[in-house]
């Protein structure tokens, strides 16, 4: 744990600092950004495949946690609210499963299946999809539910599937880093990329520094009750027992830290990797409650105790937003409609 929090601290200050090392990356980021551009030009051309449905593919061009999870959920519920026939679709990154598709059930473990894809199915009832290639996992939602959309949970780089919206969310408080491509900076595709997206979602943070991008909307994630893993049941935070352990195995941990800050939480933070697979002893903290995010709490509940809560969050998108993504998702039907 140690030594993944040096590796981190590390990669911070260079990718997000004015660390000289950067300049000293820069060739290599020069070739890495050539190559992206070279792969994105032959697969579009030569190897997208594209689906007789529109396809919302919600991805991000930084590494790292920028909250596309919660976005694509409250998407998929709009669009169910309207009375679509919705799927989701999902790299599965971290699954053990070597059968492909495979379509995530409530009851399977989170290390089966990745720990977004379980929480997506989870919290929304709708068909969850996991696949590497993930035009495998659109054409078994087409063929089993007869999708009328289908949402990619990241895949803007994925560009094997074709898609009709493309919807790129940023961290709006640590933006883009020092604007650099890997392995000088965060970035996986340039940042003029994001003038080429149907639209863009800044999470929290500020949203001027991309004024120049044409569709630019802030997203906010906001906490819903404390709940009890084991059984359930909901607390307010004036009942914990202060001091608690705060637990968080997400792309940016200081967000989630930053959430209980603002909710007078009083913790001590306990921060993982990415998609970190907890074993209980990990959790055998001397506080006396523990509280962690809604993707982890999907990983220990084979082994939650009377201890655990998790704080869910819900992304919170101005009405604006939904009039873009209406347009744009009517403007893609006709255009399939006329195809035909």
């Amino acid at each position: 744990m140690k030594t993944w929090l040096f590796n981190r601290f590390a990669i911070d200050k260079l990718w997000y600092g004015r660390h000289p090392l950067r300049w000293l990356l820069f060739p290599l980021a020069c070739v890495y950004q050539a190559f992206v551009v070279c792969r994105r030009s032959y697969l579009q051309q030569f190897r997208q495949q594209h689906s007789p449905v529109p396809i919302i593919v919600v991805g991000n061009i930084t590494v790292g946690g920028v909250g596309k999870t919660p976005l694509v959920i409250a998407i998929a519920q709009k669009l169910r609210a309207q009375g679509l026939r919705v799927g989701i679709v999902s790299r599965g990154y971290g699954a053990t499963i070597r059968h492909f598709p495979h379509e995530v059930a409530i009851t399977d473990q989170a290390h089966h299946v990745g720990d977004e894809p379980l929480l997506l199915a989870t919290k929304t009832g709708i068909p969850v999809v996991i696949a590497p290639k993930r035009v495998c996992a659109v054409r078994y939602l087409l063929d089993k539910y007869d999708s009328q959309v289908i949402i990619s949970d990241d895949g803007l780089q994925h560009y094997w599937m074709g898609r009709a919206i493309e919807i790129a969310v940023v961290d709006g408080s640590r933006g883009l880093g020092n604007g650099l491509c890997l392995p000088a900076g965060p970035l996986r595709e340039a940042k003029r990329r994001l003038q080429q997206v149907n639209m863009v979602v800044v999470n929290g943070g500020e949203m001027m520094q991309f004024s120049n991008v044409a569709s630019v909307h802030r997203m906010d994630l906001k906490p819903g009750l404390l709940t009890r893993l084991l059984d359930g049941e909901t607390t307010t935070i004036s009942q914990l027992l202060s001091p608690v352990a705060a637990v968080a195995a997400i792309g940016n941990p200081s967000r989630f830290f930053e959430t209980l800050l603002a909710l007078g939480v009083s913790f001590n933070p306990y921060p993982f990797p990415d998609h970190h697979a907890f074993r209980s002893e990990e959790l055998d903290v001397a506080e006396k409650t523990l509280v962690m995010t809604e993707k982890d709490a999907v990983k220990c509940k084979t082994f939650a105790d009377g201890r655990m809560y998790f704080l869910p969050v819900d992304a919170v998108v101005g009405d604006e937003f939904w009039d873009v993504l209406w347009s744009e998702l009517q403007k893609s039907l006709t255009s399939i409609k006329s195809k035909r």
